[in-house]
């Protein structure tokens, strides 16, 4: 039979299998210890409560330094027991210490040996389950900020309805702290595209399901999002906000249309997005299993943009389908249409191509007229010019008409902006200095007011773009352009007065200098002399400059003593008085 001291060694070394186990389990799972602990804890309280039968009693376990696992039941002390199952009154508290007082937690050892088979499998349940549920946390925490993001995955397994992609492992596929394993779906991967275990993708993140008992995590290959990433990362411009990517229309593996702007205007959106020889380009290109791709400008007006859409057809032109009344009904015009709170993205439009240009506008099996849809969110129906012709259809003035109702929307806009800004520059008292951000009136700080009775106001070039639009009557002109005098003439005054500003500065090196001001020059005394006369019309041309420049200060004496002195040099180079020709036999008898 065993001794006592065999029993406890026995007793210790599995109380420290028992920390090992949690440790390892901690390693294995990517979760902290902590997390553990609290999960035994739960899982030891609930064995408890199904044991003894109490649903309100409150375990605590704790780790001793050797590796023991103590188990506590906790007790309120209150002067009224209204829940026996953690409440204890004074008198009762005194089993557990001496002096109790209200309000105190006391602690009762319990002795978690006794569990029986039952007990131990109701704590495993609840260890296993807690472990998912913070496993769980752990990823919505690491993932759910990440969702439309780029990032690296290693293919785990290759399933026939779905890739399951690891991310955040090692660089041989090994789990570490925050890695997870996402799921493809088929629609979610590259058409053709061939998947091996242990290879290295990019995908994006799609998805964090925080209600999903499997995987959490959904990433795609085939997601708009991905393309815009995969620019992002490639061309500079895009990730700095210079150019901006409006929309994307895909069709994964084959083909892809994407519509970029730039905020300036010497910076071309397409180029930057190709690069050098197409070198930007194609390194996307081969990252999507050589999907090609379209580049073109985006543009506020529709007519621009679905012409654009339906690039490489040139000659586009749109109008919307419903000027032309029944004439164009087909099958394809009269299916029903999804309801929308924009009227505008119900509209049917009609690209009108030339004849040799049909082909290219509708795609091989219809691919660039799909995408053109997905991309402008309205449906087009494209038809040749030669078709409309026979029909009857007057294409050439529903297109005209078109362009008039959006330049004459673009010039109301402008205007209602530009008046805007002229009711704040009344209402304010601004400096001088911030007129120049009214109404767009760019004048430089050297212009004089010449230069600015020749400059054009933005309201005169849009009145004289919107002449066509019927709908702008002559005393409505007139008073815009009235308007818009006003606030030049505003403008104008201001920029004179700052003008005349800038002509009195006195810099603060002359202030502190306080240099005197130039005075008249005196009248000169008549001179008898030749000589005399001769210095004083010269004093009289050389005079001192009007501008204000950065000179030593001297006085009126000082000044003309050096005028004296500079005259007298000049006058000493050459003197009327003297022969220097009877020198001349002096030099030829020398040499």
């Amino acid at each position: 039979m065993p001794t006592k001291g065999t029993k406890e060694k026995k007793t210790r070394r599995k109380s420290q299998n028992i920390m090992e186990v949690i440790k390892q389990i901690a390693s294995d799972r990517n979760l902290t210890d902590e997390v553990l602990r609290d999960a035994l804890n739960e899982a030891i309280e609930k064995g408890y409560r199904k044991r003894n039968d109490v649903d309100q009693a409150r375990i605590k376990t704790e780790f001793t330094d050797d590796g023991r696992i103590k188990a506590y039941r906790l007790w309120d002390v209150v002067e009224t027991v209204e829940d026996p199952s953690y409440q204890l009154d004074v008198e009762e508290a005194k089993d557990l210490t001496p002096d109790p007082q209200i309000g105190e937690v006391l602690k009762e050892e319990i002795d978690i040996k006794d569990f029986v088979r039952g007990d131990i499998s109701t704590v495993k349940s609840v260890m296993l389950q807690k472990i998912k549920e913070a496993e769980k946390k752990e990823i919505v925490d690491n993932y759910s900020d990440k969702v439309g993001d780029l990032v690296d995955g290693i293919i785990h397994s290759v399933e026939d309805r779905f890739v399951m992609v690891r991310l955040g492992g090692t660089q041989d596929g090994q789990l570490q702290p925050g890695a997870t394993d996402a799921i493809m779906r088929k629609s979610d991967q590259i058409p053709d595209e061939v998947y091996t275990e242990d290879e290295h993708i990019k995908v994006v993140i799609t998805k964090v399901d925080k209600e999903a008992k499997g995987a959490l995590v959904m990433v795609s290959r085939a997601d708009n999002d991905m393309i815009k990433r995969l620019f992002e990362k490639e061309v500079p411009e895009i990730y700095q906000g210079i150019i901006e990517i409006k929309a994307i229309a895909r069709d994964p593996g084959l083909r892809a249309k994407m519509a970029v702007t730039s905020s300036r205007e010497n910076i071309d959106p397409i180029g930057a997005c190709i690069g050098p020889g197409g070198s930007r380009v194609r390194a996307i290109s081969s990252e999507l299993n050589n999907e090609k791709i379209d580049i073109f400008e985006w543009s506020d007006d529709l007519q621009r943009l679905v012409a654009n859409s339906l690039s490489p057809a040139a000659g586009v032109q749109v109008f919307p389908a419903e000027k032309a009344g029944d004439r164009l009904k087909d099958e394809r015009s009269r299916r029903p249409m999804r309801e929308s709170r924009n009227p505008d993205e119900r509209k049917v439009l009609v690209a009108v191509v030339p004849d040799d240009q049909l082909s290219l506008a509708i795609g091989r099996k219809g691919q660039n007229a799909r995408l053109a849809n997905k991309l402008t969110g309205h449906r087009i129906d494209i038809r040749s010019q030669t078709a409309l012709d026979e029909l009857g259809v007057d294409w050439r003035k529903y297109v005209q008409e078109m362009h008039d109702e959006y330049e004459e929307k673009r010039a109301a806009e402008r205007a209602y902006k530009q008046q805007q800004k002229i009711e704040a520059l009344r209402n304010s008292s601004a400096p001088a200095a911030d007129i120049s951000d009214l109404a767009d009136f760019a004048y430089a700080d050297d212009y004089d007011d010449h230069h600015l009775g020749e400059m054009d106001t933005l309201a005169s070039r849009e009145s004289e773009q919107a002449k066509p639009a019927a709908a702008v009557t002559a005393p409505e002109e007139q008073k815009e352009m009235d308007e818009m005098e006003l606030a030049a003439r505003i403008a104008k005054e201001k920029r004179k007065s700052l003008a005349e500003k800038r002509t009195t500065y006195v810099s603060r090196f002359e202030s502190a200098a306080e240099a005197p001001k130039a005075e008249p020059s005196k009248p000169s005394k008549p001179s008898k002399s030749k000589d005399d006369s001769k210095k004083e019309e010269k004093k009289r041309v050389r005079k001192k400059p009007q501008f204000n420049v950065m000179h030593p200060i001297y006085t009126e004496d000082e000044l003309e003593e050096i005028e004296n002195n500079e005259l007298e040099e000049e006058e000493n180079k050459f003197n009327e008085d003297i022969d220097y020709e009877e020198y001349d036999s002096y030099y030829d008898d020398e040499y």
